[in-house]
Formats: C-alpha cells, structure tokens, sequence
C-alpha cells in the first residue's frame, strides 16, 4: 500500500516529512529543500496536500503545495505526482513541481511562474 505518511527524500537531497494523513486523504506536513536550491535562508516550509484514496488505487496520485518561509519574497510550489510500488514492495515517488513568487503587477506576470 503506497502511503505518503514518513519521511521522503528526493535524488537532489530535498525532504519532505508528511506528519498528518487522514483519511480522507488529505496531508500536512514539511518540507526542505536540499543542497541544490542553493539559497540558505530558506527555512523548513509546511506543506499541505491530498492523496488519492490507497485502499481503492494500488498507485495512487497526490498533490501539495509548500509556503516557503522566506525573509524577503512571498513563493509557493506546487507538486503533482504518484505513489508507486517496486516489485520488492519499496515506495518511490514520482512528481512534477510549479514554483510560484508574487508579481508586482498584471504585466509582469509572465516571469512569475517556474
């Protein structure tokens, strides 16, 4: 059974802790980045989200977003992907992430989104 309660870590050193599963799919947690995301003011970020219903999909789909603690700037990220489960039973996440940072104004809007 793919669930997301525990501790995860990416190929890239990030972690992402998901303290709270309900059963209603739903999740909170946190998340940090590793070594890659290169700035250091980054702060250990909650995370909320939902994942399909385990018992029903043997691989179930999830999404989450994390609000990044910063000092300076006002970022999210959006995280979209599935559960699944190797022949010797390990879990292994798969996702596809949108970094978000506040705009200015309608016209710069364009270089908001990553």
């Amino acid at each position: 059974q793919c669930l997301l309660s525990g501790s995860w870590r990416s190929d890239t050193g990030c972690r992402m802790v998901v303290s709270v599963l309900g059963k209603d799919g739903r999740f909170s947690g946190s998340y940090l980045p590793g070594p890659a995301a290169g700035n250091p003011e980054i702060l250990t970020s909650p995370l909320e989200g939902s994942q399909q219903d385990a018992r029903l999909v043997l691989q179930p789909t999830f999404s989450f977003i994390v609000r990044w603690q910063l000092q300076d700037t006002d970022r999210m990220t959006a995280f979209l992907g599935q559960c699944y489960m190797g022949t010797n039973g390990e879990e292994t996440l798969h996702a596809l992430w949108l970094l978000r940072e506040a705009a200015d104004s309608p016209a710069e809007d364009w270089k908001a989104t990553r």
